[in-house]
């Protein structure tokens, strides 16, 4: 079968692969739709996972399924399928722990797919454990919003759920690609009144005001952290989600975040050794403002429950959809749009 691969460190290509083996609790899917994702520029472009040879590229996949292993007891074949970016091994001492996104293969295991095994962009794709990770399409729900949860949708909420938002409160989102997005209509979903998001593409900013966002900043108008803080009258915010951009914005977030507060990061932090805490921002370790960091959990009830708001039209993810493309040779086509970031891109999707 064919697929897109990573040939090695800024390079990718097309390569054939053996057909994907089912084992007796698994699934092999045919893929309807994929997403090319950041993700897969920090793997490609910037080494993120290391040198790596011939392996099959993305996360972001709705799909049908073509086998079931024996063991499968709630899908069947032909059945239409949301596949999460993060699938666990459900049966570790890692679930009953309360992580199940790091568990005994190592921290950030439960993150397989052109990770620790192959990628989703191939013909046909493996999901291990196919009860515990697949959720079915609910019916009147489009591909276009459906591939949005796997990863987009699941991680911005995320970043809400880390930084623990709560009604009445002032939250800020820091970068406001799809993922921020998602965290800014999180964070309304969870009951934040005023909602700050920090970007500069006049689309994002758009889209960011669609989902809830009340102001918007602009990091090319001055520091975020005095704007905000000028907007607040020097109280800050009471929640912050870093969802995108450099190292510094670890040190924005602990200035912009008030005592007592909490910042949730789902963003990768690919340079340096070393990321930098403000000590009297952070009150010389004692200005109880929490920072919590975390891998998205993945999993079927995390992807039921995301199509369940959808569906009961609490959000729409498809906003976040700007280029489309019919074909699984287009492949490359968005993976190169996920490069180059555009001005009036936010998330390419590839109909197979």
């Amino acid at each position: 079968m064919r697929a897109l691969a990573m040939l090695k460190i800024g390079q990718t290509g097309w390569i054939q692969k053996e057909r994907p083996a089912c084992g007796v609790l698994d699934a092999v899917i045919k893929p309807l739709a994929l997403a090319p994702c950041t993700s897969d520029i920090h793997t490609v472009y910037e080494g993120a996972l290391g040198e790596r040879q011939n392996l099959v590229l993305g996360h972001e996949a709705v799909g049908e399924i073509v086998e079931v292993g024996c063991g499968v007891m709630d899908f069947k074949v032909g059945d239409k399928v949301i596949v999460p970016a993060i699938t666990p091994n459900w049966r570790t001492q890692a679930i009953q722990e309360g992580v199940p996104a790091q568990h005994s293969e190592g921290m950030l295991s439960g993150w397989k797919y052109s990770n620790i095994k192959d990628g989703v962009f191939s013909e046909l794709f493996h999901v291990n454990d196919a009860d515990m990770n697949l959720a079915l399409i609910p019916d009147g729900m489009s591909l276009s919003q459906a591939v949005m949860l796997p990863d987009m949708v699941t991680t911005g909420f995320h970043g809400v759920e880390l930084a623990q938002v709560d009604f009445g409160s002032t939250v800020v989102v820091i970068g406001i690609g799809p993922v921020g997005l998602m965290s800014v209509a999180g964070a309304v979903l969870r009951g934040a009144a005023r909602l700050f998001a920090v970007g500069s593409r006049p689309l994002c900013a758009e889209v960011a005001r669609k989902y809830g966002a009340t102001d918007i900043i602009n990091y090319k108008n001055g520091d975020i952290v005095d704007q905000i803080l000028d907007a607040t009258r020097g109280r800050g915010a009471d929640h912050v989600i870093i969802a995108g951009g450099p190292s510094e914005v670890l040190e924005q977030a602990v200035r912009i975040c008030k005592p007592g507060g909490v910042i949730g990061n789902v963003n990768y932090f690919g340079e340096g050794e070393f990321l930098r805490i403000p000590r009297e921002a952070w009150g010389v370790g004692m200005g109880h403002k929490q920072i919590n960091g975390g891998l998205t959990p993945g999993g079927r009830v995390r992807m039921e429950r995301m199509a369940a708001l959808v569906m009961n039209k609490r959000f729409d993810p498809g906003l976040l959809v700007t280029h489309t493309f019919q074909g699984f040779d287009h492949l490359e086509e968005g993976l190169a749009l996920m490069h180059n970031k555009p001005a009036d891109l936010i998330k390419p999707v590839v109909f197979v």
